[in-house]
């Protein structure tokens, strides 16, 4: 039977090593969690808050633990892997408090009936398929979600972070969490195909690359199974002429760099009007050439290393096969010297169509500049993308950014003078090849949900 080999991507060194299971051994979990499911979905809403309240608490108070895990399998810094856990058991806490009412039943009038009723009933299991960046986010994104529904929830982690998967279900269980109702699968991708594909699964979510939702999305169509798909993207940052620009700069800089430049909301395309371009990429490379890299363990660095050392590779690749086709380097892009998965801030200049800077998402701190002629051609080219998860806009005009984020941007989420990943009050997902569906701000919980139409009349 294989095994996955967990490395840490600061020192190369190996880790752990887990034993893959077999299809029937993982089969045999989803039946144990299918059987919790069915005593959970009994709960009340209020019992299961309770639970989730509970959650928070054994994250917090497991918050070291979890946190070195988590730097120590993917390089994130310390402090970020810290703020990491904190957001996941403040959306514990989020959906215990609001989801209640957002699950509650609704009253309507229908013209064929005395009354009606909608309400909203868990499915079964949901199955989530999760990346490496955000080991314990992007887990608790869509179990504490679907757990506040009532469903069961299964979990297959990215290889690299098999130990963080494990280490929150061990959480989950001292916070009272009933057994088996989460369950984590380290499984290959042949046998994830046929957990999809169980009968006792009822919806699918996945958060990874385009090509990866795609493969997902047709297991599941076969099956005809509801799917949620939070995919790449290639978000743009537009620096309108009236921008501050130092405070542009620091943004943006900020947008491109947090989590070792691997988050699919990072800034990614940087487009600035010529009037304040030139300006604008001094600033922005100044910026870039003061980042320490180092040892995601100390204080001193501001930014770890990639994830994996292939994962760099394509970077490079991606970063080389730009410059081939014109672009130019500004700062970076050159792997380091020594052990370690580690690659410079870069950032690239003279990007335009036919450049993986400009059409691709580069998942590591490569940050590619464009220049526009005014700002509604900025907006022009921020949509000139197949993606469509985030982006933002520097403008001090903040009427104005606002009208053109509601109006003309084509993504999911626009951060206006700002830079943030995901707030639990806040729905999280895109559009275009980013993907469909959405997550947190009161829109998750219902994603899985049957949403009832009960029609009654006199007795």
């Amino acid at each position: 039977m294989s095994s996955i080999k967990t490395i840490n991507p600061a020192t190369g060194e190996t880790l752990e090593e887990y034993q893959q299971m077999s299809r029937e051994e993982a089969c045999a979990k989803v039946d144990a969690c299918h059987e919790a499911f069915e005593s959970w979905k009994l709960k009340s809403l209020e019992e299961r808050a309770d639970v989730l309240r509970a959650l928070a608490k054994a994250l917090r108070d497991n918050k070291e633990e979890l946190a070195q895990l988590m730097t120590d399998e993917v390089g994130k810094l310390i402090g970020d892997s810290r703020d990491e856990v904190e957001l996941c058991a403040s959306i514990c806490d989020y959906t215990a408090e609001h989801g209640p009412s957002e699950l509650a039943d609704e009253q309507r009038d229908p013209s064929n009936a005395g009354r009606g009723i909608v309400t909203y009933s868990p499915i079964g299991v949901v199955y989530g398929i999760q990346p490496w960046n955000f080991p314990a986010y992007q887990v608790i994104r869509y179990a504490i979600a679907n757990l506040m529904t009532g469903n069961g929830v299964i979990l297959k982690h990215a290889s690299n972070c098999t130990g963080s998967g494990l280490k929150i279900a061990e959480i989950f269980e001292k916070g009272g969490l009933p057994q088996n109702l989460f369950t984590v699968l380290v499984i290959d991708h042949d046998t994830s195909d046929a957990i999809i594909a169980h009968d006792k699964v009822r919806g699918v979510t996945l958060t990874g690359s385009d090509g990866g939702g795609k493969h997902v999305a047709e297991e599941a169509g076969k099956v005809l199974k509801p799917l949620v798909l939070e995919l790449g993207s290639n978000d743009a940052y537009l620096v309108f002429e009236d921008a501050d620009i130092d405070k542009a700069a620091e943004v943006c800089a900020r947008a491109r760099l947090y989590n070792n430049g691997q988050t699919c909301i990072n800034g990614k395309r940087f487009i600035v009007t010529d009037a304040v371009y030139d300006e604008f990429v001094e600033k922005f490379v100044d910026r870039f050439k003061a980042i320490k890299i180092g040892d995601p363990n100390s204080d001193d660095s501001d930014m770890g290393p990639m994830a994996r050392t292939d994962l760099r590779e394509d970077v490079q690749g991606q970063v080389e096969k730009s410059v081939e086709n014109g672009a130019t380097i500004a700062c970076g892009g050159e792997i380091p010297d020594g052990p370690g998965a580690y690659y410079p801030a870069t950032v690239l200049t003279d990007v335009a169509p036919g450049q993986p800077a400009y059409d691709d998402e580069i998942f590591g701190p490569v940050a590619s500049v464009i220049r526009a002629k005014d700002d509604e051609d900025a907006m022009r080219l921020a949509n000139d993308s197949r993606y469509g998860l985030g982006g933002g806009i520097l403008s001090r005009d903040t009427d104005r950014a606002i009208k053109m984020a509601k109006k003309h941007f084509d993504t999911g989420m626009i951060f206006i003078n700002t830079y943030g990943v995901a707030d639990p009050s806040m729905p999280f997902g895109g559009v275009k090849n980013s993907g469909y569906g959405r997550e947190h701000g009161g829109f998750g919980v219902k994603e899985f949900a049957n949403i009832k139409s009960i029609f009654v009349g006199a007795a």
